[in-house]
């Protein structure tokens, strides 16, 4: 059963909603199965590494993840396989389970993300590139890195937001990591991909001042499923929009377009917090 609108704008405030036993009990339940899908998935990867084959255990351990989180994901669209570049738009941590869970793909995710318990560490087994956002210098070899990414993984999303809204929102795409398309690498295209958690997405958004931490407790005690769709759209290449803002722009055309042809309604301005 979904939280107020009340507790919703309570826990995007910094006020975590409070647990009763059985969110404890649903808490403790998917914890345990996260864990015991890492440790069916670690020790082939590893063996894989070792082999020097592609691993498809962070695969498989991501979409395991989703659905133990309570999504059930529904692909739509062809995701192209290899020499692409994902622009998505971006709602909650859960984004890279699906994505992840769907094709494969490596990110590229704040360089925080690294030291953070845990989850940097799975992040770098999924072949993360992390960057600092902040770091106007190292850009050029953010770039290099990025590139290399693209070589070795065949794919990388990135996030251009910046942040996650609300699901029935957008902010405007940043482009700073978009600068390894000047000049486009040979064979690439670039893909829009539409997250959309349907009625639930505002409960599932990460937003406001909540941290990590309450967000993730709040969403693996929360009751019952919720639908989620990644929506592939038709990819283009990057020479036919020279320049990252031009590749922003149109990305950015092409994921408002069928959000609002999803939710049926213009989109709204974001504020940042949670909407009455």
């Amino acid at each position: 059963m979904p939280i107020s609108p009340e507790a919703r704008a309570a826990a995007a405030a910094g006020n975590p909603p409070p647990l009763g036993w059985l969110g404890w009990w649903r808490l403790c339940v998917r914890s345990a199965l996260l864990a015991l899908a890492l440790l069916i998935a670690i020790p082939p990867h590893y063996l894989w590494r070792i082999l020097h084959i592609s691993s498809p255990w962070p695969r498989f351990f991501l979409a395991a993840a989703a659905r133990i989180c309570g999504a059930r994901v529904k692909v739509k669209g062809a995701a192209l396989k290899r020499d692409v570049f994902y622009i998505s738009n971006h709602v909650s941590w859960i984004d890279i389970l699906a994505i992840a869970g769907a094709s494969g793909t490596a990110f590229v995710a704040k360089a925080e993300i690294r030291d953070a318990p845990v989850v940097g560490w799975l992040a770098t087994l999924n072949r993360t590139v992390f960057v600092e956002r902040e770091d106007r210098l190292g850009v050029a070899e953010q770039i290099n890195r990025l590139r290399d990414a693209l070589a070795e993984t065949w794919s990388v999303t990135v996030f251009p937001e910046g942040t996650t809204t609300d699901g029935r929102s957008l902010f405007p795409f940043k482009t700073p990591m978009l600068k390894v398309l000047e000049p486009p690498p040979p064979g690439i295209l670039v893909q829009p991909v539409l997250l959309d958690y349907g009625a639930a997405s505002e409960e599932i958004s990460w937003i406001g001042v909540e941290s990590g931490k309450d967000n993730a407790v709040r969403l693996l005690a929360r009751a019952g499923t919720f639908r989620m769709t990644v929506t592939f759209l038709e990819p283009f290449h990057p020479r036919d929009f020279p320049g990252r803002k031009a590749i922003a722009a149109e990305s950015r055309r092409r994921i408002e377009e069928a959000l609002v042809r999803t939710i049926g309604h213009p989109l709204r301005p974001f504020t940042g917090h949670a909407q009455p």
